[in-house]
């Protein structure tokens, strides 16, 4: 350094540089690195010496040393554009070497003269020495991953959590390559293994943990099914009605993606279990109800609703002959709007929905027939007339699928999952999705619960006594279904009172349509309610009396809802024998990363008292300053897992030990033969639907079952 052209404060600098020692190697790193972005340039490790096989020396540069080297500018067949160059042959170093003796290292060289302007202080952080995720901010990337937030979100949020793009110390493009060398830690070839491994660690957690899977004839993986102890808890309360369809195929294999879902006591999702499948043929679902039936303790459900295909059909009456089976309505208006055109549309729509009685619907198809000049070609209008047992609502009225007539449940799952992965997604993946799913359910669960059983829906001081007996009864949800039967009573009055024994008959009549009118029928245990049924049906389709039921009620003078009403599955009892786990989260993590979670949710609390006063904002970085300094001295080496296990520890291998290969993926028609395969959605949105009752892609509305009151 030439003192005659230096300030005071450089040369001052400069014997702080030369004067400083450091307990190891990389010490000396992040103190020159510091002290390079304090001034605007970017440090490169450069020349080490080892004697001994240990390590003595270790020279930094400036990040512009050097030049680019000829071969680079001399050739021709690039396949990408050269970047830009940055080297302009800088001479700035620092050289630390170690005492033998004391075991530290000093400062052996230091140049600071540097042939180039300095990076200004907001450009300082896009400098390579200063960009870089430390441990935690991959802790917090991954956990964000799980949670449903895209790379490009995480990275706002990290922006704000640091107070700005130049607090981070990371850039874009630092995170996204570290999600993808995390993704490419799951080596290609062990997804399956990796999914069986994580199946084998659960049922060793939990025996309560199901799962089964299937093989070829060569190893790979076909088909699987899994059921978490809640899954199989809730089953028991709310299986009534399974719904399910398989038009998803959200994992690289193209295989469909089959959940099981129903309703609980808040009228809310639940899941059941989760199937995958290999085909869509007879057999493969035949396994898959077989795996469904065994976690279920051979438990068959009443009925069930699915989309309409073909061999899923024939799956269902082999393996559930006697569940009631209805065809999706919503993928019904899928097909109508292919094969139909106003106004037959419109037409055929009153078919489906409309409450015919079954000699009204008849006479109606062949009206519509007759009309429309309905002939044999017509084929799936034929189809349709095989299946209306399943569909229309003349038929199916009266039938126990709770209000239901899509499977918009099941749909709306597979579009959450969706939204959320890219099309080269692994099982593993997608099991780490569905997963988040079910976390979230069941934590919105936990919170309905905890709504339902500490408060009373609130009812005015003139309502009816039944409307503040039924407040006290039912969830706040179902509560309000039966509030809007009995609110309806005023259009109602029993006309005629039939008594024989122990049955008594009502005839129920419209106030004002005269000719509207419903048969209820009480057998009565000496002066007490047993057991009461409508004509519409209503108390044995949807579980909740109707509103002629309450004005049978009335008219007996009854202020309370008789337990025969009143079905135990929409009420805070539906699970009262039952423990259940509705933890908000359903990962499994290592020890390290529990006390990391615990550490860091009460050191936000800390930091943010200590933050008022500047005095104990010091104190505090003093003591986690020390607490850094001891863990660069800690010998032990192991390498965070950043991810919950156990689906990607690799201590789960030892778990499951048979070797499966990988499922085979299946090609869909239209696909280019070679190359990345397009996402299956996108190729099946071209291709006709193979379901009597179409297929869609995207969720759809909740729809009620029509009922006349």
């Amino acid at each position: 350094m030439d003192a005659h052209h230096v300030s005071i404060e450089e040369i001052e600098e400069y014997y702080m540089v030369v004067s400083q020692t450091f307990t190891s190697e990389e010490q000396g790193f992040e103190f020159y690195n510091k002290y390079a972005k304090a001034k605007g340039f970017s440090v490169r490790k450069a020349n080490v010496k080892n004697k001994g096989g240990i390590r003595i020396q270790r020279l930094y540069m400036c990040n512009k040393e050097g030049y680019r080297s000829l071969k680079n500018f001399e050739r021709s067949n690039r396949k990408r554009k050269p970047r830009a160059l940055s080297r302009c042959g800088c001479d700035a170093q620092l050289q630390i070497e170690l005492n033998m003796e004391t075991r530290e290292w000093f400062v052996k060289d230091f140049v600071d003269q540097h042939n180039h302007e300095f990076t200004k202080p907001d450009q300082t952080p896009f400098l390579w020495s200063h960009r870089g995720l430390n441990d935690p901010q991959k802790a917090d990337a991954i956990e964000y991953g799980i949670g449903g937030l895209r790379t490009h979100q995480i990275m706002d949020v990290m922006e704000k959590q640091h107070g700005g793009y130049d607090k981070v110390g990371c850039v874009s493009r630092d995170l996204y390559n570290f999600i993808a060398e995390y993704k490419k830690q799951r080596i290609e070839g062990f997804d399956a293994q990796y999914m069986l491994n994580y199946m084998a660690a659960q049922e060793e957690r939990d025996s309560e943990f199901f799962y089964r899977y299937s093989t070829d004839s060569k190893g790979h993986l076909q088909n699987l099914f899994w059921s978490d102890a809640q899954s199989r808890l809730d089953y028991d309360a709310f299986g009534g009605v399974v719904v399910f369809d398989s038009t998803y195929r959200v994992n690289k294999y193209n295989l469909p993606f089959v959940p099981f879902i129903g309703l609980n006591h808040h009228r809310s999702t639940v899941v059941f279990g989760v199937g995958i499948v290999s085909d869509e043929t007879v057999a493969s679902y035949k396994w898959l109800l077989h795996s469904f039936l065994e976690a279920m303790h051979q438990n068959h459900p009443r009925s069930v609703i699915t989309d309409g295909d073909h061999a899923m059909a024939r799956a269902i009456l082999q393996v559930w002959p006697n569940t009631d089976h209805r065809l999706c309505s919503w993928h019904i208006e899928q097909n109508m709007v292919r094969y139909l055109r106003n106004p037959k549309l419109s037409d055929f729509r009153k078919l489906i929905y409309r409450a015919f009685e079954v000699d009204e619907f008849e006479r109606g198809w062949l009206q519509f027939n007759k009309h429309y000049g309905i002939t044999e070609k017509d084929t799936w209008i034929c189809r349709m007339y095989e299946l209306r047992k399943k569909w229309s609502a003349a038929y199916t009225k009266g039938r126990y699928f709770l209000g239901m007539r899509s499977n918009q449940r099941s749909e709306s799952l597979n579009s959450t999952l969706h939204v959320q992965l890219d099309r080269r997604m692994r099982l593993i993946d997608l099991l780490q999705h569905h997963e988040h799913c079910i976390s979230v359910m069941r934590r919105n669960e936990a919170a309905m619960d905890a709504v339902a059983s500490q408060t009373v829906p609130f009812t005015e001081l003139t309502a009816d006594p039944l409307e503040k007996n039924a407040s006290y009864i039912y969830t706040p949800i179902m509560f309000e279904k039966v509030k809007g039967e009995i609110v309806r009573l005023s259009k109602w009055q029993v006309e005629e009172v039939n008594k024989e024994d122990s049955l008594t008959r009502f005839a129920v009549v419209h106030k004002e349509r005269r000719q509207v009118r419903f048969d209820v029928r009480c057998v009565y245990v000496g002066s007490v309610i047993a057991s009461v049924h409508c004509q519409c049906r209503k108390m044995e389709s949807e579980d909740i009396p109707c509103t002629h039921i309450f004005a049978i009620l009335k008219c007996v003078g009854l202020d309370t809802i008789p337990s025969c009403c009143v079905a135990k599955r929409w009420t805070m009892k539906a699970k009262p024998a039952f423990d259940s786990d509705m933890s908000a989260s359903t990962q499994q993590w290592s020890e390290r990363m529990d006390r990391f979670h615990e550490l860091r949710n009460d050191a936000s609390v800390a930091f943010f008292k200590a933050s008022k006063s500047a005095a104990q904002s010091e104190r505090v970085m003093a003591f986690l300053n020390s607490i850094i300094d001891e863990g660069e001295n800690d010998e032990n080496t192991n390498i965070a897992s950043f991810g919950p296990l156990p689906a990607y520890f690799s201590g789960a291998r030892q778990t499951f030990t048979t070797k499966v290969l990988d499922p085979i993926p299946i090609i869909p028609k239209g696909a280019p033969s070679k190359g990345r395969l397009k996402p299956f959605q996108e190729t099946m949105k071209k291709k006709k639907p193979k379901h009597d009752c179409g297929q869609s892609w995207t969720g759809v509305n909740y729809v009620e079952e029509p009922h006349i009151s």
